[in-house]
């Protein structure tokens, strides 16, 4: 004789089962800044000029063309960030030595001074600034799987892995003099960025119809843009760095001080 179940009955039995389960707790974190990198700290250490120098920067882009797939989607999304231009342009700020003009949304810069000269009648708003340098370059290069490898062990069962993996950012960055357009200095920086994969667990046949099996494992993956934000401030900090080598402009002083030197 067959036992008939309804299916409501089951529906609460599976229902006040899952209730008894307890909810895991979502990790969530606020929102916080961005720490400031020993870079930047070795930096501003530094005696900064008499005068920040006055630069532009149009773009500064992926020029990799390097996709990564993505899990479970059929799409693909780039390597690397696409918003190098706003970082960059936080460590020119940042660094002491800079300041940045707005030019990568400079067409509506100029529609709202023209609002702005509309709604006063009249042109009254002073000139904009015009940049003394010309910062030029970007992210040229994602190589992926610069070095792998790991680690692992099994016995009875028992089985515990490491895996790693080292992909490498480059960027370029150039310092272009506005007034005469030679290439100034040109630096080239890069930063490996790093993955780790643990793994540990159990496969055993505890009876002829019984079988034993856990599993548990983290995997770490260093965040691309923080490695592009690395490597970009290690190349405005050389690019400084080189400036004063070369003479073109120095601490108490500015790039204005040393035109003579910049233009020979």
């Amino acid at each position: 004789m067959k036992l008939l179940i309804p299916m409501t009955l089951l529906l609460a039995i599976f229902q006040s089962g899952c209730s008894l389960i307890p909810k895991p707790d979502i990790n969530l974190t606020d929102a916080e800044v961005n720490p400031v990198s020993e870079t930047m700290v070795a930096l501003k250490a530094m005696p900064g000029p008499k005068h920040m120098i006055p630069v532009a920067v149009y773009a500064f882009r992926d020029q990799t063309g390097q996709y990564k797939p993505q899990a479970n989607v059929s799409s693909f999304s780039t390597a690397v960030t696409q918003g190098a231009t706003s970082m960059l342009v936080q460590t020119l700020l940042d660094s002491g030595w800079f300041t940045p003009v707005e030019r990568e949304g400079l067409q509506n810069l100029l529609t709202e001074r023209k609002i702005t000269n509309n709604n006063k009648g009249k042109d009254d708003l002073p000139a904009l600034t015009d940049a003394r340098l010309l910062i030029e370059g970007g992210i040229i290069a994602y190589e992926t799987n610069i070095n792998t490898g790991g680690s692992g062990l099994g016995y009875y069962g028992i089985s515990a892995s490491e895996l790693f993996r080292e992909d490498q950012v480059t960027i370029y960055l150039r310092a272009v003099d506005v007034y005469t357009g030679k290439v100034m200095m040109s630096v080239s920086t890069s930063k490996r960025v790093y993955s780790q994969e643990m793994r540990a667990g159990l496969f055993r046949y505890i009876s002829f119809k019984e079988l034993a099996e856990a599993e548990f494992g983290y995997t770490t993956n260093e965040p691309v843009q923080f490695c592009v934000l690395s490597a970009i401030e290690l190349a405005v900090s050389e690019l400084i760095k080189q400036g004063i080598d070369k003479g073109f402009w120095r601490p108490g002083g500015d790039l204005a001080d040393n035109r003579s030197q910049s233009q020979g």
